[in-house]
């Protein structure tokens, strides 16, 4: 007789993402096979509004362990970066502060296998609450940021920080973002984004990877 596996053995995965498109290249909700209950979030666009979807998706049942990723497009802030190029978040940050992201070489590792020939970068994501252009973008990387987003920053803080994070739990957190926008390929806003790019195939190809990120949380630890 196999013994039943407690609720809260296997801590949920939010995915969470901001636009209708990203959600498309994502839609499915999770995988046949799949270690834990996998769901994707579309926040809206803008930190507010990240907050608040993200913090409402906590507060239900069965996500008080859950492990939060957040996703989608973003601007890439080094030169030489390319639309279709993939950022690993090291940390998020905002005027709030900063958030240490989990497991980010094997997330890099993972979505290496999952797009092989993508660029993948490593580093710190920094948040905005609008769409930044031009010499905004060289003062941000003069902060040492590769790239630059309006939700993973706000998405990360509210699940790690936010009034729904356990006391001494340490929720798992990450960020990846596929670059649609880069310093010598920039874009005329971010809802011109079509599904027929780059950056919305290789976001379709990376939810393996996603899924090996969240299978080594659910590890024992040795």
């Amino acid at each position: 007789m196999t013994a039943a596996r407690s609720p809260r053995a296997d801590p949920a995965l939010l995915v969470a993402c901001a636009l209708r498109i990203e959600r498309l290249a994502l839609r499915g909700g999770g995988e046949r096979g799949s270690p834990a209950p996998y769901t994707v979030l579309r926040t809206g666009m803008g930190p507010r509004a990240a907050d608040a979807a993200v913090g409402r998706a906590l507060a239900g049942p069965g996500m008080e362990r859950a492990a939060v990723l957040a996703t989608g497009f973003c601007a890439g802030l080094v030169p030489g970066m390319n639309p279709g190029d993939l950022v690993v978040a090291e940390e998020t940050r905002d005027s709030r502060g900063t958030v240490a992201c989990d497991g980010t070489a094997l997330l890099a590792e993972a979505l290496a296998r999952a797009v092989p020939g993508r660029t993948v970068h490593l580093g710190a994501l920094t948040g905005s609450d609008h769409v930044v252009r031009g010499q905004e973008r060289a003062h941000l990387r003069a902060t040492g940021a590769v790239a630059v987003d309006m939700e993973s920053a706000a998405t990360l803080w509210t699940a790690a920080r936010g009034p729904t994070a356990e006391p001494g739990a340490n929720r798992p957190v990450a960020a990846v973002r596929v670059i649609v926008d880069a310093p010598e390929h920039e874009l005329v806003r971010i809802g011109t984004v079509r599904g027929g790019i780059s950056a919305f195939r290789v976001l379709r190809a990376v939810l393996p990877a996603f899924h090996d990120w969240h299978r080594s949380l659910l590890l024992p630890r040795r």
